[in-house]
């Protein structure tokens, strides 16, 4: 299992050295949480912030667009080089071609899938994605509790991308713990994104390894 810690969860005023710290505990991704207020009812951080968390990171970033006009943000970001930018498929008109707009920069394209949205829509996009994102909580806040019908849902779209693309990673975002990594695991999740369980355990190298079933 890839570890993504959520900087949404650290204290933003020392971010620089929560950055490297779950850097240093052996996290595989930096999960950066980008929100407008518009999709989402809160207001994240812009590229100004993002790009001192790139360089404090020694890990790729990972960065999920909570956000309407998704071509705009995609434009703001791609120029500090995340591995992955994610964005979601009910704000985007013509997820196609963001999708190949986010490669033509290098980087891998991710769609994300609310909680209420079938996998099945992603069916014909799977063959071009590098990542599927599934929320288990309702996108905008940290801290909330799991959804436990995402394990049905990531059981689905294994299925699909087993068949129409293998190398498609499929990665999980909120309420992820200890308790249910090894369920998520076993329904075929690849990557799990882990803010709050990250941030405020004793031992960041602990919570991390703890995620590495």
């Amino acid at each position: 299992m890839l570890v993504a810690p959520s900087v949404l969860s650290a204290d933003f005023g020392k971010l620089a050295g929560e950055v490297q710290a779950i850097c240093d505990a052996g996290c595989d991704l930096v999960h950066v949480d980008v929100m407008d207020g518009h999709f989402v009812p809160n207001l994240t951080i812009g590229p100004v912030v993002v790009e001192s968390i790139a360089k404090a990171s020694t890990k790729p970033l990972d960065i999920h667009l909570m956000v309407q006009n998704n071509t705009f943000f995609v434009e703001l970001f791609a120029p500090l080089k995340p591995a992955y930018i994610s964005f979601h498929l009910e704000e985007e008109k013509h997820p196609h071609r963001l999708i190949q707009k986010i490669k033509s920069y290098g980087i891998k394209a991710s769609v994300v899938l609310n909680p209420n949205t079938l996998p099945e829509e992603v069916e014909f996009l799977i063959e071009d994605l590098d990542m599927v994102l599934l929320m288990s909580v309702n996108p905008g806040f940290g801290g909330q509790s799991f959804i436990p019908s995402v394990l049905k849902k990531a059981r689905r779209l294994k299925k699909m991308r087993d068949v129409l693309n293998p190398n498609c990673l499929i990665e999980v975002d909120g309420g992820v713990n200890e308790k249910n990594v090894l369920e998520l695991k076993e329904a075929g999740v690849d990557v799990v994104v882990a803010g709050s369980y990250v941030f405020k355990h004793d031992s960041y190298k602990k919570a991390v390894d703890s995620l590495r079933v």
